[in-house]
């Protein structure tokens, strides 16, 4: 008896010291109200061009200036790169409720990701010819919405200066050049490709747009997957980055947040997990957000945390497995699964566990990690609650619509309701929002901006 007692005073005091660890992961209300003050500070310094340089969240200009009014017609394609893989869509609008999607994924090989810049877009060109061919489009002309997921500083729908490569991509003779430019000289080149207009964006932008076909409240686009962005309508007078005045009254602006907190801003509730992240991480001091809340890096912080358990002698009898030592070992997947179990159930954790190097793991050591599993993908969705309800309090609409999409959020178990529940905390009372799960959006949302600038420009042709 004396023993149970024993034993049971040992567990307590292990989950002490886990907990302990966790804490600078839990987010007080204090927390909370100070980030989205500096959040909504750098907005406002993004969205101006004297100090829009100097600004950890960007805010560039999508040049999106209307969203579908779903008076759309006909058939349009899209191009959707945003990572090894990508996607070809074809989109055809006969009506309202009539839409057919036909769609092919593509995987592009290692050699390409490294190779010239050049050979990455002629393997564009060669997948766009082939799906074309395949559905005998050859004889038609199209406007091609161009979703390319990377940092792109634009001037125009048809132009993208690409700023920075992330996810393997390390082409040669790209990072500076216009990407829309490139993919039209490639297309050129083959003579059953006929393309009218290419218009450029992000993915995010892209799920915003998808999202406003069946919603038309839609003002907020987010992405939560291996990395994180969002993009939503800002109000042209509030955006003092243009020469020229603009002729519509809003426009979608791409925020980039994934480096807010680059030079410093979050440091004040970063743990000291997320400095050690950081400084081994490829690119330190970048993508300071991003490195708290994304599915590429929620996985290491769990790692390190166990790390400091175990050596703390509080999980796995103080024994450091060859395997948890390896950087990024521990994925967003098996955070996933072990979340998934039902309470007290640990068969999913067991089998992590052991592949990691603990065959005899406790059930206390299940129940410890799923405790700082949960830890921490709460502050991420927290963290991104805080943001969005930043940006739905500044657009100021009674009632906003949020379509989101990526893995984190769509697999994630009880990721949606831990983000509607702390963004419904936040936000004024007298705004009110829903999310909406807009899978695929970044390749519908693609077709469906080259269908509504299609409209645009023959309307304006018209008028002329």
């Amino acid at each position: 008896m004396a023993e149970e007692g024993s034993q049971q005073d040992e567990n307590e005091s292990n989950r002490q010291i886990v907990e302990e660890f966790c804490k600078p992961f839990v987010l007080n209300e204090e927390t909370c109200q100070q980030i989205n003050d500096l959040f909504l500070a750098e907005l406002q310094k993004g969205l101006c061009k004297y100090t829009q340089s100097k600004a950890d969240v960007k805010c560039y200009p999508t040049y999106v200036e209307r969203l579908p009014t779903r008076c759309e017609r006909g058939k349009f394609l899209a191009l959707d790169v945003g990572g090894s893989n990508f996607r070809i869509l074809l989109l055809i609008i006969q009506d309202v409720d009539d839409i057919k999607v036909e769609s092919q994924n593509f995987q592009l090989p290692p050699k390409v990701l490294t190779g010239p810049g050049e050979h990455l877009f002629e393997f564009f060109a060669e997948c766009m010819s082939n799906f074309i061919q395949a559905h005998e489009l050859q004889s038609e002309e199209f406007n091609l919405g161009f979703t390319f997921s990377f940092p792109l500083m634009k001037n125009s729908l048809n132009e993208g200066i690409l700023i920075s490569w992330s996810k393997d991509f390390e082409c040669q003779d790209v990072v500076g050049h216009d990407v829309v430019a490139m993919l039209e000289a490639a297309l050129s080149r083959r003579d059953n490709i006929h393309i009218k207009n290419i218009f450029v964006l992000n993915g995010t932008t892209a799920t915003l747009i998808s999202c406003a076909w069946k919603h038309k409240e839609t003002k907020i686009g987010v992405t939560i997957d291996q990395d994180t962005n969002a993009a939503y309508e800002e109000k042209m007078k509030h955006i003092q980055l243009f020469n020229e005045d603009r002729l519509n009254s809003t426009m979608l602006i791409n925020t980039q947040w994934s480096s807010f907190g680059d030079h410093g801003a979050l440091n004040f509730m970063r743990s000291p997990i997320d400095f050690a992240l950081d400084a081994s991480s490829t690119n330190p001091n970048e993508a300071i957000f991003d490195k708290m809340v994304a599915g590429m890096y929620m996985g290491e912080i769990v790692r390190l945390t166990m790390i400091e358990c175990i050596n703390a002698g509080a999980m796995l009898k103080g024994n450091l497995s060859e395997q948890i030592d390896k950087q990024m070992v521990f994925n967003t997947k098996h955070m996933s699964q072990i979340e998934n179990e039902k309470e007290g159930a640990y068969q999913s954790t067991r089998q992590i566990l052991e592949t990691m190097g603990y065959k005899e793991a406790t059930n206390e050591d299940c129940d410890n990690l799923r405790y700082i599993c949960n830890t921490v993908s709460t502050r991420s969705a927290e963290l991104i609650a805080i943001c969005l309800a930043c940006l739905v309090d500044r657009i100021g609409d009674p009632y906003i619509v949020i379509g989101i999409d990526g893995e984190v959020y769509n697999s994630y178990p009880n990721y949606h309701e831990r983000l509607r529940k702390k963004t419904k905390q936040l936000v004024r009372p007298e705004h009110k929002f829903s999310l909406q799960p807009t899978e695929n959006g970044s390749a519908h949302g693609a077709a469906l901006l080259a269908a509504t600038e299609g409209v645009e420009r023959r309307h304006t042709r018209q008028t002329i």
